[in-house]
């Protein structure tokens, strides 16, 4: 079977095996998501999923496979303004994914140890671990952020890269289409774009890994092969011995990424010196930025010896603790007299239990003081309205609330972390 576009034995341009389809399709009923522009659910493309899975491997197969545009939504950032999503429709999500299956494999492999950003076998903890452990070895790191990567990433070299690691021309053929796939906007409107990915595609991380791959790590490697970094998609710290060597660094990245039309935000991008017991106290340098939703800072920390000391560690940050609170606030917990105490705890707990995976694995003590605060003090609220004896006074609900804590420590996770409300003991895990 061809895949320079010549018909096989099959009468189809290109061979893509069925099962890589029907495979593509899984991961993507997998991760679940919203539909796009054509509003077709994954729960509307599974009343007919044979039907429609021949018809995505069918036009793929013959080459006529055009994406349909991408479905715009805008998501606030942490920090301020709003993120622009694109949301593709399913069939062109298991088209993406089809085709990110079949590139993986032939780019993972060249891909640099100290790129951290979905890819198998590697998570965003893994890099603030790997982080962590060179900030107590060498004193700076440039806190690195591209302004507006995502909406400016230039295709010319992304097409270049993919053409160097593949020999399946419909894989090309498919990463341009998607590129230049037009974004509808609330309104309807379509705009056409000549760069750019957006994020929210199947396909984007992998394109993303490849460009960042031979315009930063690479680059940063072959030029400064003594110098270390960690890489999550367009996020990246980079490790220097001094300030001075932090600001030639910075300068040469900039030039480097100017090649390409891309600039280092200049408010966003920082130097940052590391400071800890063991280094020389500095009042003019920055001591602290944010990488992955932690907030590295000097803090106290108890030694393996029992002994206070000053370290430069991570632990959750402030704008992922606003994340939170607005989602607890989101619960409504105040109001859902509807639901008994355990349901109450499903609910919860089925979110809890993530942000403790994530937040918790470092300096775990910040984030048990959050959740004990903010969760705690909306289940007061929820016993004083739930139950009459309780409706005028908050210190009983809080007493109540402090002896069941007490007595059923493992009903809510976050109490099983140590987020327990005043006046309950330890009780039974």
């Amino acid at each position: 079977m061809s895949q320079s576009g010549k018909p096989g034995l099959s009468g189809k341009s290109f061979d893509i095996p069925k099962r890589l389809v029907w495979e593509a399709y899984l991961k993507v009923r997998a991760n679940n998501g919203a539909a796009g522009v054509d509003q077709q659910s994954l729960a509307d493309f599974a009343q007919d999923e044979k039907k429609n899975l021949y018809k995505i491997w069918n036009r793929m197969s013959a080459g006529s496979y055009f994406p349909p545009p991408v479905r715009a939504v805008e998501i606030p950032k942490a920090g301020g303004g709003v993120r622009l999503l694109g949301v593709p429709t399913v069939a062109d999500r298991i088209a993406q994914t089809a085709v990110a299956m079949m590139l993986e494999p032939d780019v993972e492999c060249v891909f640099h140890p100290d790129s951290y950003g979905y890819r198998p076998g590697r998570s965003a903890l893994d890099a603030v671990a790997v982080c962590r452990e060179r900030c107590w070895r060498e004193a700076w790191v440039i806190d690195l952020d591209i302004q507006g990567f995502f909406d400016n990433v230039p295709h010319k070299q992304i097409l270049a890269a993919v053409d160097k690691h593949t020999d399946k021309s419909w894989v090309l053929l498919y990463v341009r289409r998607w590129l230049t796939a037009p974004v509808q906007s609330k309104t309807g409107e379509l705009e056409a774009r000549d760069r750019g990915t957006p994020q929210g595609s199947a396909i984007s991380p992998l394109l993303t890994n490849l460009f960042m791959h031979y315009a930063f790590d690479a680059w940063l490697a072959r030029r400064y092969p003594m110098i270390r970094f960690e890489r999550y998609c367009d996020d990246a710290i980079v490790h220097c011995v001094s300030e001075e060597q932090a600001g030639e660094i910075r300068q040469a990245i900039a030039e480097r990424l100017g090649q390409f039309e891309l600039r280092l935000h200049p408010e966003k991008t920082k130097i940052v010196y590391c400071y800890q017991d063991s280094r020389k106290d500095t009042r003019t340098a920055l001591v602290e930025f944010t990488f992955l939703g932690y907030t590295f800072r000097p803090r106290r920390v108890v030694t393996r010896h029992g002994r206070l000391r000053t370290s430069f560690v991570p632990a959750v940050s402030k704008s992922a603790k606003k994340h939170m609170a607005e989602e607890i606030r989101g619960w409504r917990l105040g109001r859902r007299t509807d639901l008994s105490f355990g349901e109450v705890a499903t609910k919860v707990n089925r979110i809890v239990a993530g942000w403790i995976n994530y937040y918790g694995r470092f300096y775990k003590a910040e984030l048990v003081a959050f959740l004990a605060n903010r969760i705690n003090q909306h289940l007061v609220r929820w016993a004083m309205r739930k139950f009459k004896h309780l409706h005028r006074s908050p210190a009983k609900a809080r007493a109540r609330l402090a002896q069941i804590a007490t007595d059923h420590r493992g009903i809510f996770v976050h109490w099983r972390h140590g987020a327990l409300p005043v006046g309950s003991t330890m009780g039974a895990v």
